[in-house]
């Protein structure tokens, strides 16, 4: 999967379409997302193939391991997801595996920031929406979810439920602004003419 900056540039995310996959439970961490021997890879490629690996090898039927769910951009989670350590590793291997939006009772924040920079608005809800939107996905997989940024309004069939994003990733979003270094790249000149004003990196 290419990064989503080389493939679309920075550009406004107002919406996410796409089938779901439901991930009970709460307090689930970065380490369980991505084990914390896969870290010490170079790049990022080839990260999705370990999302979940431990959790994976010791239940057969958790919800990565079921070929229903293949090719899913939303994942559904519950409490406190992502929390534990700071790691990129695990939204980048969410972001490589097609995973475009999350949606979930509540987030950490740094994960919530990491995953913004990759393009993936994480929108929290209740309890109860989130356990129906869970349930639904369970029982009909092919059921496409849609999820809009600026109002934060999220259907699966019959279900319609509102769910929030910090205001500073909204606007973020729906200005293109979510991606910095795509920001940087896209001003380069910009950036060499006022490096080549600094005098601690030309004065010497």
């Amino acid at each position: 999967m290419k990064d989503r900056r080389q493939a679309q540039g920075v550009v406004p995310i107002v919406s996410v379409a796409g089938r779901g996959l439901p991930l009970r439970g709460d307090d689930v961490d970065t380490d369980r997302i991505m084990p914390a021997r896969f870290l010490r890879a170079t790049s990022f490629e080839g990260l999705e193939r370990h999302l979940f690996e431990d959790d994976r090898a010791a239940a057969r039927d958790h919800p990565f391991n079921d070929p229903r769910f293949a090719g899913a951009a939303f994942l559904v989670v519950n409490r406190n997801f992502g929390c534990g350590s700071s790691r990129e590793h695990a939204p980048q291997g969410l972001a490589r595996a097609g995973i475009r939006a999350i949606v979930g009772e509540s987030f950490s924040d740094i994960f919530q920031g990491n995953a913004a920079m990759l393009g993936i608005p994480c929108f929290a809800a209740g309890r109860q929406p989130v356990e129906r939107l869970q349930m639904i996905v369970e029982h009909t997989p092919n059921l496409e979810i849609a999820a809009r940024v600026d109002s934060g309004i999220v259907t699966a069939g019959p279900l319609r439920l509102t769910a929030t994003l910090p205001p500073a990733l909204r606007e973020a979003f729906l200005s293109g602004q979510w991606d910095p270094t795509a920001m940087l790249l896209a001003r380069f000149d910009e950036v060499r003419a006022v490096s080549e004003r600094l005098p601690y990196l030309n004065g010497f």
